[in-house]
């Protein structure tokens, strides 16, 4: 496996990457590369796209405000780790924010965001969580970007659920220790993962959960964690116990 390039700037391209293939900079991108970094032409860059690796290319301006990339050499293939699905309650903008860059470095193939009883931020703004997965994506050196669903109401997703995958259900209310061996005894495939809102879950979606028979139940401890600290803390339980680190 190749060695990943820490110096190098990575850019996200949203087109498919070859040897030879010329890619246009968004105008974000050529104002970024152009007068923020102060990028000369020719100078050599990372590209990915989530799909084709990671690929050397040469910036090359175009005008006085346009930029193209020239794509050159792969210098990772597309690895993209667990089938991991993160299911959340909407947050206030700076707690998704946070929330989205994390899970998007944890390695989540999807971000769900499902609105519950006790929601409290109902609106998404979806670009918003795009442009902020991306950017983990660029600044952490993962080649995959999280795929980022509309807000759905909780009960209808649940009743669209493929039982193939599992869901690990974060529950304020459940028995506390053993979170390891909880997760040691769930089989090894597509799983997914449901936080809830600040206010935690109403009795009826808790009981609707624990009747399902695709979902396990895991508690995060003692502590009462914010939802975006959660995140952090169940993504890197699954990936030690079932994911990528084992």
């Amino acid at each position: 496996m190749a060695i990943r390039d820490d110096r190098s700037q990575r850019l996200f391209a949203d087109a498919d990457l070859m040897v030879g293939a010329t890619v246009d900079c968004t105008e974000d991108q050529a104002h970024y590369l152009r007068h923020v970094l102060r990028a000369a032409d020719g100078a050599g860059l990372l590209v990915f796209n989530g799909r084709d690796g990671e690929w050397a290319a040469r910036l090359r301006h175009r005008g006085k405000r346009d930029a193209t990339l020239e794509i050159d050499t792969q210098l990772r293939p597309q690895i993209n780790g667990p089938d991991v699905t993160y299911l959340f309650a909407p947050l206030k903008r700076s707690r998704l924010d946070y929330m989205v860059q994390k899970a998007t470095e944890m390695g989540v193939v999807r971000l769900a965001p499902v609105l519950t009883r006790r929601t409290i931020a109902e609106r998404v703004n979806s670009e918003r969580m795009r442009a902020n997965a991306i950017e983990a994506a660029e600044q952490c050196g993962v080649l995959r970007v999280p795929v980022i669903d509309a807000p759905a109401d909780l009960q209808r997703v649940l009743a669209a659920w493929d039982p193939a995958r599992r869901l690990i259900f974060c529950d304020e209310a459940a028995a506390q220790g053993g979170a390891l061996k909880v997760l040691a005894g769930v089989p090894r495939g597509p799983l997914a993962v449901l936080i809830g809102p600040e206010g935690g879950f109403a009795p009826e979606e808790r009981a609707m959960l624990n009747a399902l028979p695709f979902v396990t139940v895991l508690s995060l401890g003692p502590r009462v964690m914010r939802a975006d600290t959660a995140a952090v803390a169940v993504l890197a339980l699954v990936n030690a116990v079932l994911g990528d680190w084992t």
